[in-house]
């Protein structure tokens, strides 16, 4: 049996207008009168905190955020704080991810789904991702314990006078959080770093993480990719790791 996955390209989409047309669709999907859905956008400036979110990790100030055109969400998916904004790919997939009876949602990267599926779920999501990647003749990681996706990166060094490349140093391309609701289906989802302005990582601590970076495909290759490009990539990964036929639509 032919298994559907609707897709979805909604452009550059707000915050609060995404999160109320997951929340629109999750019910038709749990309804059973709306079949798995990935929704595939852009946001403006965005930072958004998650269930474990802690405030300090907000490095600007009011004033600095105003200034910058930055909405701030606190939200119900898993994980700390984030940024999004135009030329990051978010993905929101929407899927039927198991019985009522056995959904919770996530709560500090860890889940009660059970926790097998949970993180079979997110590593998934993960592998998703690291296949498009790989597309592009870029190599994407899982991280032992931690989320995402994550490129090893070589550190300059200087020594004697000299410079060269040694250490590799993982920075983050892609960031996953996720909430599976009462009904047993997904919201939330990832974030993929293409091109967009770097610049706005200085204003958060990202995930809660002091000790790493972010890195987006624009500063691994040249020319860099569309987002439009890379979503097709997305979109052919996804069906093949969640075993779907990928059906794109418009809402």
């Amino acid at each position: 049996m032919t298994r559907i996955c609707l897709v979805y390209f909604l452009g550059l989409v707000p915050y609060e207008e995404a999160w109320e047309i997951q929340n629109r669709l999750a019910g038709e999907i749990s309804a059973g009168i709306r079949q798995p859905t990935l929704l595939l956008l852009e946001h403006p400036h965005t930072y958004t905190f998650g269930r474990s979110g802690n405030a300090d990790n907000m490095l600007w100030d009011e004033a600095t955020l105003a200034r910058k055109n930055i909405s701030v969400h606190w939200v119900d998916r898993g994980g700390d704080v984030t940024y999004h904004g135009p030329g990051q790919l978010v993905g929101y997939p929407l899927l039927p991810l198991g019985t009522p009876s056995s959904q919770v949602e996530q709560k500090q990267d860890s889940a009660h789904l059970p926790k097998a599926d949970y993180i079979e779920y997110l590593r998934k999501l993960e592998a998703t991702l690291i296949s498009a990647l790989a597309k592009l003749g870029v190599t994407g990681e899982q991280s032992p314990g931690l989320t995402g996706v994550w490129i090893h990166l070589p550190t300059p060094i200087r020594s004697g006078g000299e410079s060269f490349m040694a250490s590799q140093l993982p920075s983050k391309i892609a960031s996953i959080g996720v909430k599976v609701d009462a009904r047993g289906v997904s919201r939330h989802g990832f974030a993929l770093n293409v091109n967009p302005d770097m610049s706005y990582w200085e204003g958060i601590i990202g995930c809660g993480l002091e000790d790493y970076q972010e890195t987006c495909l624009a500063e691994l290759l040249s020319p860099p990719p569309t987002v439009e490009a890379v979503m097709q990539d997305v979109i052919a990964a996804f069906g093949a790791k969640f075993d779907y036929t990928m059906q794109i639509k418009s809402l």
